[in-house]
């Protein structure tokens, strides 16, 4: 499908057409409920159809005259097809997965934090719930696993996000890395966690004078958002877990329609081991290792079209050359027919981050030096954006 991205200070108006074909209506089956939703540079129409997909049709402001019923129909055969080969690689994926160990009770904690957030609960204190991914996956070698191949992820952006989102009023489910960076813990010291305490002579711990207020900052704003039922941390290390672990996220999330975010600031491997393919003990150094990785299913199609199709979908792109980036961002932005695009390059993700979005707008975020607070977190200016961008998002509910 052809999308156009334009950025949001050109100003300049569109004519938008909303009248689709009505042979693509009387062609689109009734068996499954769906949406088709027309967007331009600012949200036009929303119309509830009987389809067997889930389609965002965005409109090239170019557009002078309407596609050809071939056209619209070969691209609702192609989302179509896409999803379908999607949906098979991913029901591959999972049943050949290692099972998830406290499957169970992970299922329940989600259930019931979401089930805490929904709209029927009566001690609601979140005006949405977002899901953050963050830190990087691991594909093991070995079942056993001795050896494994990383993804580059110190987990702060994710970890930051979150607490932003806490701030701004969501509650926040926090899948994360095992050693990754934690949100209010960003500040604590990487080399020796001991050196913020000392020894009274009376044998007491005690907080250090001069790391005292980061540390009291810490623990009440973790202890108040965990207490009020607004964070809920669950980690992950393989690829194998994030996967499942998202999947149970999603699929319990999908109850809170457009009030559900997805914030993927994970970095997923793309190629993997199967787990049936894999060795069973150590691999032994006994002479060149030569292996074959399969690619990663990508979830974000299936995640947006089936587990948790009314969400706000955020995903993010990272590259090492500038040349690429915007262009690929651009290309899954379609491909998976996310809400936002967050675009990032390996050597300036700190202080630049570009955001494409779904109805056009490109955002360029940067972290500049005349800041009131120069050591203030890019992540606060792009959760405050994505925050005005959901909430546009749930108003077109709200006014149906």
């Amino acid at each position: 499908m052809h999308h156009m991205l334009y950025s949001s200070s050109s100003g300049s108006s569109c004519r938008i057409l909303v009248t689709l074909p009505l042979l693509l209506l009387r062609l689109l089956s009734r068996s499954q409920t769906s949406r088709i939703t027309l967007y331009s540079k600012e949200l036009v129409k929303t119309s509830h159809y009987r389809a067997n997909c889930f389609c965002d049709f965005s409109i090239d402001r170019n557009l002078r005259k309407p596609k050809s019923t071939n056209f619209v129909m070969d691209t609702v055969n192609s989302l179509g097809t896409l999803q379908d080969e999607a949906c098979t690689d991913v029901r591959s994926f999972f049943e050949l997965a290692p099972s998830l160990k406290n499957r169970d009770t992970i299922t329940q904690k989600v259930n019931e934090f979401v089930c805490h957030n929904s709209h029927s609960s009566e001690n609601l204190k979140s005006i949405g719930v977002v899901c953050v991914t963050s830190g990087g996956t691991t594909v093991p070698l070995e079942q056993r696993c001795v050896r494994y191949i990383d993804n580059f992820s110190s987990g702060n952006r994710g970890a930051a996000s979150t607490e932003y989102f806490l701030k701004a009023g969501y509650a926040v489910i926090f899948v994360y890395r095992r050693g990754s960076c934690q949100p209010y813990c960003r500040y604590l010291p990487e080399d020796s966690f001991l050196d913020f305490f000392g020894v009274s002579e009376k044998g007491e711990i005690q907080v250090c004078q001069m790391n005292d207020r980061v540390v009291k900052t810490a623990i009440t704003e973790y202890h108040s958002a965990v207490d009020n039922g607004l964070l809920l941390k669950l980690p992950f290390t393989t690829i194998f877990e994030y996967l499942q672990i998202l999947q149970l996220v999603a699929t319990s999330m999908s109850s809170l329609g457009p009030r559900g975010m997805f914030y993927l600031a994970a970095a997923v491997s793309d190629f993997y081991v199967p787990w049936e393919n894999m060795a069973t003990h150590k691999i032994q150094s006994t002479g060149p290792l030569n292996m074959r990785l399969s690619q990663v299913p990508k979830m974000l199609l299936v995640l947006r079209k089936e587990w948790a199709p009314l969400a706000f979908g955020i995903s993010f792109k990272l590259e090492t050359d500038p040349k690429i980036l915007i262009e690929k961002a651009n290309a899954s932005l379609r491909k998976y027919q996310m809400h936002v695009v967050v675009a990032n390059e390996l050597a300036t993700y700190k202080t630049e981050v570009v955001l494409l979005a779904f109805d056009g707008r490109v955002l360029t975020i940067r972290k500049q030096d005349e800041d009131e607070n120069a050591n203030a977190d890019i992540e606060k200016k792009i959760i405050k954006i994505l925050v005005d961008m959901h909430s546009e998002y749930m108003e077109t509910f709200a006014k149906e």
